[in-house]
């Protein structure tokens, strides 16, 4: 693993302390907003197809999830 220069180091250190990370409330910051708050377990087939479908449409697996059943409640409805 590369080690970092004296010089890298101190403007990683300059770049932090003068751009510190923002922290949301409500969870609303940038780790919370990653966390995985619910997890469903697919098949592989499924986890593949909505991996390709969201790779190909540059969208979140969570995002054509959501589509998929707002779709299905309006056909429903």
């Amino acid at each position: 693993m590369a080690r970092m220069t004296d010089q890298e180091a101190n403007a990683l250190d300059e770049k932090w302390t003068e751009n510190p990370p923002r922290v949301g409330e409500n969870g609303s910051g940038f780790f919370a907003r990653r966390k995985v708050t619910h997890l469903i377990p697919l098949d592989d087939f499924s986890a593949d197809y909505l991996m390709a479908i969201a790779a190909a449409e540059n969208k979140t697996p969570s995002q054509i999830v959501s589509e998929l059943v707002r779709e299905r409640i309006s056909k429903s409805a």
